[in-house]
């Protein structure tokens, strides 16, 4: 299979955003703009992270969309199954809700919470071994650019996760290249500088997993229409892990039909 072959993801992550009401009006936008204006399941996969205890809620209004749009957790504990740990929830309970997607190392969660390489291990271990599919963030500072050092910086990160991942396993995990730079500032790397990363992952990956060359690749950072078809031209670009802009309806669907376009 090509890297052009991979069929690109979409997918928003709503954050701390917005209030329940707002949510389903956001959903109801996105489904609405499938029906008139419709992204087939085999052009793109579409997908939303809401907030925790709106999970369930947005899965619900999501059951009667024209075609699938997937719910993906913002975040899953390091601990696996059930037991005293107040303010968790397991990948068992997420699997067990219908939940079968988690993002795991957003930036945000790595520097606001500490979130080391021991911490997203055991995460991506315990949601993998759920049947999780995991949407796993890598990326690097301004600083670290600037040094030089982004390209070293990402594949040692990919190269984290590594021990925990069994060689089947790497099938079910999506790389989300994210410059921390970019992230919620209106700034976004360039359309080349984002290739060239991302076929860096890409060769970082091969050299690790068979998976490598089928792997979808997604990028985040300031991701809106006016940059989706430019950075959805790129081959090794396969998605957009979108923040703001996806908390509008018509941006969204419009940052999908770019990736849709390009199969």
């Amino acid at each position: 299979m090509s890297v052009s072959t991979i069929t690109p993801w979409v997918i928003g992550n709503w954050k701390m955003n917005p209030v329940q009401a707002d949510a389903l009006s956001l959903v109801r936008g996105i489904k609405n703009l499938l029906e008139t204006a419709p992204i087939a399941e085999d052009q793109c996969h579409l997908g939303v992270a809401p907030i925790a205890i709106a999970l369930s809620q947005i899965q619900a209004e999501l059951s009667s969309a024209v075609r699938p749009i997937y719910t993906v957790a913002q975040d899953v504990s390091r601990i696996s199954g059930t037991g005293p740990y107040t303010g968790e929830v397991s990948a068992e309970l997420l699997a067990d809700s219908q939940i079968h997607y988690v993002l795991v190392g957003h930036s945000e969660r790595r520097e606001i919470f500490a979130e080391n390489a021991d911490i997203l291990n055991a995460k991506i271990k315990n949601a993998l071994s759920a049947g999780l599919t995991v949407i796993y963030c890598v990326g690097e500072s301004l600083e670290q650019r600037e040094a030089g050092q982004a390209e070293a910086v990402v594949l040692q990160q990919i190269c984290d996760i590594a021990a925990v991942v069994e060689a089947e396993q790497w099938k079910n995990i999506v790389i989300a290249y994210e410059p921390i730079w970019a992230i919620g500032t209106g700034k976004t790397a360039s359309p080349e500088d984002a290739q060239a990363m991302h076929a860096q992952i890409r060769q970082g990956l091969s050299q690790i997993t068979g998976y490598g060359a089928t792997m979808a690749i997604l990028y985040g950072g300031s991701v809106k229409p006016e940059n989706a078809v430019e950075l959805a031209a790129c081959p090794d670009i396969n998605g957009a892990l979108v923040g703001g802009a996806s908390l509008n309806a018509e941006s969204f669907h419009k940052i999908a039909h770019a990736f849709a376009n390009t199969q």
